[in-house]
């Protein structure tokens, strides 16, 4: 059975109302409140299904948000992402080995000045 969308007489609707609602909640009680209760939700949510729920709802919902991405881009775009990762690690690492080289040379002058 679903929610009527307007009261009857053309009244706001639920959601308007709900949204109504949770501004006055949130203007008496204020963000603590959400906070609160939000502990209290996943305490009881810990006590009542253990770790083994989180572990589960979170592969599935990396699983989910995995095959959304692969839909919505494709293939390329996993290549596109290597291909700059890799970039990225190649500059990256000779951006170190120069760091490297000038710290060498660096100690080396030390060296000869002392």
């Amino acid at each position: 059975m679903s929610t009527p969308k307007q009261k009857v007489g053309g009244g706001m609707t639920v959601r308007e109302a709900g949204q109504k609602g949770g501004e006055t909640v949130k203007k008496k009680y204020g963000p603590e409140f959400y906070e609160m209760i939000g502990r209290k939700g996943g305490e009881a949510t810990k006590l009542a299904h253990g770790h083994e729920f989180y572990e589960q709802i979170g592969k599935k919902g990396g699983k989910k948000g995995g095959e959304a991405t692969r839909d919505r881009y494709g293939p390329q775009f996993y290549e596109q992402i290597g291909q700059k990762g890799g970039q990225k690690v190649k500059a990256l690492i000779e951006e170190g080995k120069k760091a490297a080289a000038a710290a060498a040379e660096r100690e080396a002058e030390n060296k000869k000045a002392s």
